[in-house]
C-alpha cells in the first residue's frame, strides 16, 4: 500500500509567508488588504489567519483529492481543461503576494458554479464554461483565485459553520483520514458537498475583497475588469437551475460596479477586447457539444464513487477495470513530462507528489494501481546511489511492511543514468477471504541537473503486477526530465 506523500497525516510542502507594507492612506481599506491612494494598486495587509500555510495546503490538496474521486473531473487530456489551465496560469502569475500551488479543473457538472479551495486547487463547472465568454470566464476564476490569495476559508476558519457530507466525504472531515488536528480545522472551513457539487460559503466582506483583487488581477492579464460584474449580473437576471447555488456561494455585495470602478479607476487607460482568442473559440466549441451531468446524473455517478465511510480500504477491482488503455496523453510538469493511458487519471497530492491511476485503483489515503511520481530535493553533491537509498528508506519508513529486494541496480533511462529496485509491500486490496494481498512496488529514480531527484513507483498487486508491467514500462520510457 503506497502512501501519498507521507501518509494522510503528513504536511509535504513548507512556505513560506509573504510580508507587505502598509501604505498610510487609502482608498479601499477592507480586513485582508488596502488600495495605495496616488497608484490604485492593492497591498495585501495579511489578516488574521488561523490556519498556517501548511495546513491550507494540506487540506485543500486532501479535499481535492476527494473531488477528483467523487465527482466528474475531466481528464487532464481534455480541450477544455487544457485551456482552462493555461488561463489559470495566466491569471494566477498576476496575483500579488506568496505564489500558491495553483491548480486548476473542470467538473462535467451542468450546474453554473465555480470554487476554490485553500492553498490553490480550483475547480469550474463545465456548465459555467458552456455559459461565459472569454472574458466572464476570466472574471469567475480571477474571483476565485483572489479567494485563495485572501485566505478567506482559513481566515474564517474560526467561524462556527456546520458541515453535510456525502458518504466518506464525511468521515473525512471528521477527521477519521486526516485525523483530528487536520480533520477538525477542516470541518471549520465551510466547505459543502452534496447531490449537486461543492459549495464555499462566503460572507459579503470576502465578495468585496474578491471583487477588488480579482478586478486588479483581470486588469493586469489584459481582460475587461467588468466582465466580472456583467457575469455575476447576467446570472441575477436570468435565474433558472443551478443559478440560486452560484448566488448562494457568492453573494452580491451590493455594489460590485462600484468596487470595480473603484479599483481601477487610477490605473492607466487599458483599451481591453472583448472578442474571445482562437484558443477559446476552438475550445468553446468541444465544450458546447459536451453533455454536462445534470443534478441527478450527478447522484446516480456519485452512488458508484463515493468509498464507503465504514471501510478502511478500497472495494476491490477486477483487472479489467484498471487496466490500461492502449491510447496515452502526456502530462507536463515542470520538471518532467510524461506519458500515461488515457483512461487513467492524474491526482496531484501532497507536495511534489503525483499520482497517475486508474479511479477503481486509488483508495482515500493508498495507491492499489498507479504510479508516483515525486520531485525531491537533493543536497549539494549528493550522488544518485546515496539520494536513492534514501528515498528506500522513507518508503520502508512510511508504508507499513514494505521491503527493499537486493540493492539498487544501475538502469539507462532516454540516455539518463538511473537507479532500479523492486520492493514488495502489502496492498489494500484483499482476496477472496478478506486478507491482505501482496504488493510489488517498482521504484526508479533519476537525478536532474540541479541535484534534484525524481523518483518513479509503479504499484500493483503482485498477482497483477506482470499483467501491468509492459505499460509501466512504457511511461518509463517516455519519461522526460526538464
Amino acid at each position: 500500500m503506497l502512501m501519498r506523500g507521507k501518509g494522510a497525516r503528513a504536511l509535504a510542502l513548507l512556505l513560506l509567508m509573504s510580508t507587505w507594507n502598509l501604505v498610510c492612506a487609502a482608498q479601499v481599506n477592507t480586513r485582508d488588504l488596502q488600495q495605495d491612494k496616488t497608484t490604485g494598486r492593492i497591498i495585501l495587509t495579511g489578516g488574521d489567519v488561523s490556519m498556517s500555510p501548511q495546513d491550507q495546503i494540506q487540506a485543500g490538496r486532501k479535499y481535492a483529492a476527494q473531488v477528483m474521486q467523487q465527482m466528474p473531473v475531466l481528464p487532464e487530456s481534455s480541450p477544455v481543461t487544457k485551456y482552462v489551465q493555461a488561463l489559470g496560469r495566466r491569471l494566477a502569475s498576476k496575483a500579488p503576494g506568496y505564489k500558491w500551488p495553483f491548480e486548476f479543473h473542470v467538473i462535467n457538472q451542468k450546474d453554473i458554479n465555480a470554487f476554490a479551495l485553500p492553498g490553490g486547487p480550483v475547480f469550474v463547472n463545465l456548465g459555467t464554461i458552456q455559459m461565459a465568454d472569454e472574458s466572464e470566464l476570466a472574471g469567475v476564476m480571477s474571483h476565485e483565485i483572489s479567494h485563495v490569495v485572501l485566505q478567506h476559508t482559513a481566515r474564517d476558519a474560526g467561524k462556527e459553520q456546520t458541515i453535510q457530507t456525502l458518504g466518506a466525504l464525511g468521515s473525512i472531515l471528521a477527521g477519521a483520514v486526516f485525523g483530528n488536528t487536520v480533520g477538525g480545522r477542516l470541518a471549520q472551513l465551510g466547505i459543502q458537498m452534496g447531490a449537486s457539487g461543492i459549495a464555499m460559503k462566503y460572507s459579503r466582506a470576502d465578495e468585496t475583497e474578491a471583487d477588488l483583487l480579482g478586478s486588479q488581477i483581470m486588469y493586469d492579464a489584459g481582460y475587461d475588469p467588468y466582465a466580472m460584474v456583467e457575469f455575476f449580473d447576467q446570472l441575477a437576471k436570468q435565474g433558472g437551475p443551478g443559478v440560486p447555488q452560484f448566488l448562494a456561494d457568492h453573494p452580491n455585495p451590493g455594489n460590485r460596479a462600484q468596487t470595480v470602478r473603484a479599483a481601477i479607476e487610477k490605473f492607466p487607460a487599458k483599451k481591453f477586447s472583448r472578442h474571445d482568442s482562437p484558443e477559446f473559440a476552438a475550445m468553446k466549441r468541444v465544450a458546447d457539444h459536451m453533455h454536462a451531468m445534470t443534478q441527478q446524473e450527478l447522484a446516480q455517478y456519485q452512488k458508484t464513487h463515493t468509498p464507503d465511510p465504514n471501510a478502511s480500504q478500497p472495494v476491490n477491482a477486477a483487472l479489467g477495470e484498471v487496466m490500461p488503455s492502449g491510447n496515452t496523453t502526456r502530462l507536463d510538469r515542470d520538471t518532467y513530462s510524461i506519458e500515461y493511458p488515457d483512461n487513467w487519471q492524474v491526482y496531484s497530492a501532497q507536495g511534489s507528489t503525483v499520482t497517475i491511476a486508474p479511479r477503481a485503483g486509488v483508495s482515500q489515503n493508498a495507491v492499489a494501481y498507479g504510479v508516483s511520481i515525486s520531485r525531491v530535493p537533493a543536497a549539494t553533491g549528493t550522488s544518485l546511489e546515496t539520494a536513492t537509498r534514501q528515498v528506500i528508506n522513507t518508503l520502508e519508513r512510511e508504508n507499513q511492511g514494505m521491503k527493499a529486494i537486493g540493492t539498487p541496480e544501475r538502469i539507462r533511462v532516454n540516455g539518463g543514468d538511473g537507479r532500479s529496485i523492486d520492493l514488495t509491500g502489502i496492498s489494500p486490496v484483499r482476496d477472496a477471504n478478506g486478507g491482505r494481498m501482496a504488493e510489488r512496488d517498482w521504484l526508479v529514480t533519476l537525478q536532474r541537473h540541479d541535484g534534484s531527484v525524481v523518483s518513479v513507483v509503479f504499484t500493483a498487486p503482485q498477482r497483477d503486477f506482470d499483467a501491468l508491467r509492459p505499460s509501466f514500462e512504457n511511461m518509463l520510457r517516455s519519461l522526460r526530465l526538464k
